[in-house]
């Protein structure tokens, strides 16, 4: 079970960027409390691609709880316990398309990433793109070694990008199933820093 942020503590001295260009003329950005509306469309536009997987994709999110949440991340960034991202196109300021976070939810010295893109940018290489900058973002961070990228067993679309940036799988662990594709096996994958 993850910790919420009031039981973490920072886990770096470091901040990663707010902004990462990506190919392609995408960019992850520091999530702000202004892009909950961006973010509240691109999750109910894309609610039944991430049901299968996601748990609190159970329900259409209201703007407010949006909002709520954009500001539980922005709290995060600032207690550096977790960097939260969303992912857009340049050329449409402000348009979300995809979320990302490094959580610093599984033990000092190391970051967990997390994502998901709407339907409609999925397929396109946008994940491993951003997974691929936010893993060299999460080991320039000082005291941080280790990056992890946790998915279930059945869930391919997400073990392709660990798989695709070159991590490897570390283990399989059995975990009770919240959202309704889950199998119950997580596959824990890691990639290590030059020091590590």
């Amino acid at each position: 079970m993850s910790q919420s942020t009031d039981e973490l503590s920072a886990v770096s001295e470091g901040r990663p960027p707010e902004l990462i260009p990506l190919p392609g003329g995408f960019s992850l950005r520091r999530r702000t409390v202004g892009d909950a509306p961006g973010l509240n469309a691109a999750v109910t536009a894309s609610l039944e691609h991430l049901r299968p997987w996601m748990e609190w994709a159970r329900s259409k999110p209201t703007l407010e709880r949006t909002r709520e949440m954009a500001q539980a991340g922005v709290d995060a960034w600032d207690a550096g316990t977790d960097f939260m991202y969303v992912l857009g196109p340049d050329s449409l300021p402000g348009s979300v398309v995809g979320a990302f976070g490094l959580h610093g939810r599984i033990g000092a010295g190391a970051l967990e990433i997390g994502y998901w893109v709407a339907l409609d940018h999925a397929g396109r290489g946008l994940a491993t793109a951003a997974a691929g900058v936010l893993t060299g973002a999460a080991l320039a961070l000082p005291g941080i070694g280790r990056v992890e990228i946790h998915c279930d067993e059945g869930n391919l679309a997400s073990a392709a990008v660990p798989r695709k940036l070159g991590y490897r799988l570390d283990r399989v662990v059995d975990f009770e199933p919240v959202a309704p594709a889950e199998t119950g096996r997580r596959l824990i994958w890691i990639t290590e820093g030059p020091g590590a």
